[in-house]
């Protein structure tokens, strides 16, 4: 994508006359843009997709189907896969695991990046029992 982004301002700076210099500069900075973040995760969304998707299972940070793999932070960093982090989880809601369903195909990937920014913040804080 960055040499398609590069090649568009390449040629619209050549259609435009600019200078060689600020064709490099332009290409650069858009470059940076496209790998940027589309969004920044909103934990009080990812609330509301935890206790409409999650919470049948994870209710209170529980498990009811492995007990002993939580969504507190110790169970979190004991069982999950490369660590607790919002990747980890990320991961993890998208793809499943054992027991676990995959939900890349019904949540959207600014869904499964909310969940994961509420599971890790809440794991911190404490879950409401």
């Amino acid at each position: 994508m960055k040499l398609a982004v590069a090649a568009i301002l390449a040629t619209s700076a050549s259609a435009l006359s600019f200078a060689p210099k600020q064709a490099a500069a332009a290409a650069g900075a858009a470059a940076f843009v496209a790998v940027a973040p589309a969004f920044a995760a909103d934990v009080g969304a990812g609330e509301s997709v935890f206790n409409q998707n999650c919470s049948a299972c994870h209710a209170g940070g529980q498990n009811v189907i492995m007990p002993e793999k939580t969504l507190e932070k110790e169970a979190l960093d004991m069982y999950l896969a490369n660590g607790r982090s919002e990747k980890s989880v990320v991961t993890q809601v998208t793809n499943g695991k054992n027991a676990m369903p995959a939900f890349g195909g019904r949540l959207s990937d600014e869904d499964i990046a909310n969940v994961a920014a509420y599971v890790i913040k809440t794991s911190e804080t404490g879950w409401d029992e």
